[in-house]
């Protein structure tokens, strides 16, 4: 687990209403115009009346300057980081038109909802068998301080973090358990999602990210070894089926001699009797078509 030593903390930020200063703005704009035509330089005039005038007009262009400097928008599910000389002042995330301080920098942070699909990743799984693994993950910034400050770049941060996750979680699970006995990342998706939230959650918490969903979206053994393994499910495949076939099979026989004998239909000895179950198994349990052979004689001819 990654663990921040001086961990920042997102608090609410001071900022003004912008469409007010928008419109302090325009009154200072007007009187700075409404001066300057109202002291425009006559004839005759000396020079200290002339530097006089240039500075007037310097005052009164730097009031609108000043003050247009400080507008910025937020935008719904946006957020943004306000500092003063490198030292954090707050975030503000209310929408619409808003003005600070000139000299206050503003970063603007996305608090959208982020979709990445990782690339695939070859891995060793609990038995040691390289496979090839993806996952898909929605995540989205939860604290701007800590995404702004406490990561060098955030993006690449949960990058890296998701690889490191999902190789952790890949390697906690077996692909697959030809007994049936454990979870495996092939049967048990529901299980191997929640660990893999879990553990991207935790991991990307030093960075005030939030993973909303996560889930495996690719898993296959590797190209070296997919060829054996795949051997190996047919053949347990083919064992399961064959075992499902006998067992059917052996049913089948046994309500058949009671039939036969609870109706009357006819008397076999135990050498008869096994004659019979073998002949009914063999065809039950063969996969070629069967072909009786029609006994023109008696029962033990």
């Amino acid at each position: 687990m990654i663990r921040a030593m001086n961990k920042s903390v997102e608090r609410d930020a001071t900022s003004y209403n912008g469409y007010v200063m928008l419109l302090l703005f325009l009154v200072v704009t007007v009187l700075a115009l409404w001066g300057f035509f109202q002291n425009l330089p006559e004839d005759g005039m000396s020079k200290a009346e002339k530097i006089t005038f240039v500075a007037s007009l310097v005052g009164l262009l730097i009031g609108p300057i000043f003050i247009l400097v400080g507008f910025f928008m937020i935008q719904p599910n946006q957020a943004a980081v306000i500092t003063l000389f490198g030292e954090y002042r707050g975030t503000e995330r209310t929408e619409g038109l808003r003005w600070v301080w000139p000299w206050m920098m503003r970063k603007k942070i996305s608090a959208r909802a982020n979709n990445i699909h990782s690339d695939r990743v070859k891995i060793n799984d609990l038995r040691g068998n390289p496979i090839e693994i993806a996952c898909n993950v929605v995540w989205r910034v939860a604290d701007t301080a800590q995404a702004s400050f406490d990561v060098d770049d955030y993006k690449e941060f949960v990058n890296i973090q998701i690889e490191a996750g999902l190789r952790t979680v890949g390697s906690r699970h077996p692909y697959d358990d030809f007994e049936g006995e454990e979870v495996t990342l092939r049967s048990g998706g529901d299980v191997v999602n929640q660990e893999l939230l879990e553990e991207l959650n935790d991991r990307l918490k030093v960075a005030g990210i939030v993973v909303d969903e996560a889930g495996l979206t690719h898993l296959a053994y590797a190209s070296e070894i997919a060829s054996a393994m795949l051997k190996r499910q047919q053949a347990d495949a083919i064992i399961a089926a064959r075992a499902k076939i006998v067992l059917g099979a052996v049913g089948m026989v046994e309500d058949a001699l009671k039939k036969l004998s609870q109706d009357g239909i006819v008397e076999m000895d135990d050498e008869r009797r096994a004659a019979m179950v073998s002949n009914l198994m063999v065809v039950l349990c063969g996969e070629k078509e069967a072909h009786p052979v029609v006994n023109a004689g008696t029962l033990y001819q």
